[in-house]
């Protein structure tokens, strides 16, 4: 054999790790969904694990999450790890309520918040997303960095596609996310990469009264499997399930 092939994978070899691969992918899937069935109605935050807890996003972000699980009875879901996720886990189980943490194997390990009553373990930050998107109420977004700016614009693009419906998406940090929201606006939408519609898909609060009213008001998420052809279910198809 080539010195320099003596490494290469065999067909068969290929075959089989990405069947394995393809396995513990379509795992993670159904453990995440049979997981969250568990719960009723729930908000996902999202926000940066670096803020500590004398941050005043921290507070702000505990006590979001305290009067969420307090005034509306939803579950509060984060990735489990620290920073804004551990405030909104926080607030929640301070509150009595139910705090979820989808948490993430790491080659140096994650440092899991201590505050999660309950806990789905990933390996793969894709399905890890999904699930974290997968029937919230709504979507709060405090400052963050790179993982933060991909699950939001994640979020907003399923949204804008109609992947998942039209549900709230809050901003928080007003002073933080005006210069993304000029960029949008400015770059975006002038250039016409996006439609006016589409800046209507987030809102940038900082009034904790103006989210709980506005997920109080917004209709419970049905999510819908679809049908073979690619499109939504029937009415029969839906009475049936």
């Amino acid at each position: 054999m080539n010195e320099s092939n003596k490494d290469l994978l065999t067909f068969k070899e290929m075959h089989e790790t990405s069947q394995a691969r393809v396995h513990e992918i379509a795992k993670e899937f159904t453990d995440g969904f049979k997981f969250l069935e568990r719960f009723g109605r729930t908000v996902s935050f999202f926000g940066s694990a670096r803020t500590k807890e004398n941050d005043l996003y921290y507070q702000n972000a505990r006590t979001l999450g305290e009067k969420i699980a307090r005034n509306l009875g939803y579950s509060v879901i984060t990735g489990g790890g620290p920073g804004i996720m551990e405030a909104a886990n926080r607030g929640a189980k301070e509150a009595g309520g139910t705090s979820i943490g989808l948490t993430i194997r790491l080659p140096l390990g994650q440092t899991t918040n201590p505050y999660i009553t309950s806990h789905l373990d990933f390996y793969y930050f894709f399905a890890r997303k999904v699930c974290l998107t997968f029937a919230s109420e709504a979507f709060i977004f405090y400052p963050g960095g790179l993982g933060t700016m991909d699950e939001l614009f994640e979020v907003l693009t399923l949204i804008q596609s109609r992947k998942i419906e039209g549900v709230p998406v809050f901003l928080v940090g007003s002073e933080y996310w005006k210069e993304l929201d000029g960029f949008i606006k400015r770059t975006l939408l002038e250039r016409g990469m996006i439609d006016q519609d589409d800046i209507a898909i987030y809102a940038i609060t900082d009034d904790h009264d103006d989210i709980i009213r506005t997920i109080k008001s917004t209709p419970v998420r049905k999510w819908l499997p679809f049908d073979h052809d690619g499109g939504l279910p029937s009415e029969d198809d839906i009475n049936k399930s």
